[in-house]
């Protein structure tokens, strides 16, 4: 659109003379007309150019000092460093990250304030009817961030080794088998409830409030296993404190290279992920989300961005913002079904 309408301020001022001062006025307000409707049909155009003109804002949901945070900042240091303006984290925690989602939301659509969402952003519509804003039409999917499997892990009392072993074994002893979690409706929980379902289980849920605590309980046997993020297992796992069964991510993992999926032994389509992607406030223009997802994914294939978040467990993620709104979409479909099929509630 400015092509054709710069071509032809150019043949107005090649024509100026052959046209006269009256007619090269009258076409020059026609370009000016055009330019404008330019401007009103695509006006995210003109606002993509200039992003960033100041410091960009990255809201996280939860509190400072927890795995949000340390996926926060990697990515946004280095996107400071790509536009040359500061990428200022935010901390607005509380009601398991709907504080801070409802105050992007709510912000204007201009890329200066962007939302780190975590995995309770996609659990939290099945579990919450309340919401105050819709998951879906209020934000703007820009590409997810890092990720990093949930593992199984087991006391190594409990005699398994393998995902067919356990099933085997809770299959001969229905209601018996614990596992422990974060807490009702939480990711953790969640996650062991969809196994639960695909393998025709029955198993007895401890819930406890917080990861640590639940992992302390496995680890003195008091609860036979967990689902979990990788990162904090891993010291116990090669100590022999705690046995992996089996990772819940749709492919191995670098991190333990060895430790088959839990879709490869025989669960197929069980994946679940301790997930962190990027949202900007719903009715961004499509060029800026196209602008802030290319910067986002060229940060994210920065060497020292790549090495923090494997410091950590967790890889670095990205994809188109087209493909990562329909994995919000296929996530939260999925959650909704599992809650409504087993019937979880949130604490």
């Amino acid at each position: 659109m400015f092509g054709i309408s710069l071509r032809l301020l150019h043949q107005s001022a090649n024509h100026f003379n052959a046209l006269g001062l009256s007619r090269a006025c009258r076409t020059l307000k026609w370009v000016g007309v055009i330019c404008l409707l330019a401007l009103v049909v695509n006006p995210g155009m003109l606002l993509a150019q200039d992003f960033p003109a100041k410091p960009v804002r990255l809201v996280v949901n939860f509190p400072a000092g927890g795995p949000s945070e340390a996926i926060a900042r990697p990515v946004a240091q280095r996107a400071a460093e790509i536009w040359g303006y500061q990428v200022l984290v935010d901390f607005r925690g509380g009601a398991a990250g709907n504080i801070g989602a409802d105050h992007v939301a709510k912000s204007v659509p201009d890329g200066y304030t962007l939302l780190m969402i975590s995995g309770s952003f996609l659990t939290n519509p099945a579990l919450t009817s309340n919401l105050p804003f819709d998951p879906i039409k209020d934000f703007s999917p820009i590409t997810p961030v890092a990720s990093s499997s949930l593992v199984l892990i087991a006391n190594p009392t409990l005699p398994v080794r393998s995902v067919k072993e356990l099933i085997l074994l809770a299959k001969k002893n229905p209601g018996k088998l614990t596992y422990a979690s974060s807490g009702n409706g939480g990711s953790l929980h969640l996650s062991a409830e969809y196994f639960k379902m695909m393998t025709q289980i029955n198993m007895l849920h401890i819930p406890y409030k917080g990861a640590g605590p639940a992992m302390i309980e496995v680890l003195g046997g008091q609860v036979d296993m967990m689902f979990i993020a990788l990162p904090p297992t891993l010291p116990h796992i090669k100590s022999g404190r705690l046995r992996a069964i089996g990772l819940g991510g749709g492919q191995r993992t670098a991190i333990l290279p060895d430790l088959p999926t839990i879709a490869e032994q025989g669960v197929k389509g069980y994946e679940v992920y301790s997930h962190f992607g990027l949202l900007g406030p719903g009715g961004m223009p499509r060029d800026l989300v196209t602008r802030i997802n290319a910067t986002i994914v060229q940060a994210l294939q920065s060497p020292v961005v790549k090495e923090r978040y494997l410091a950590i467990g967790s890889e670095a993620a990205a994809s188109s913002a087209d493909q990562y709104a329909t994995y919000i979409k296929n996530e939260m479909a999925k959650w909704l079904m599992v809650v409504k099929k087993v019937g979880v509630k949130a604490d």
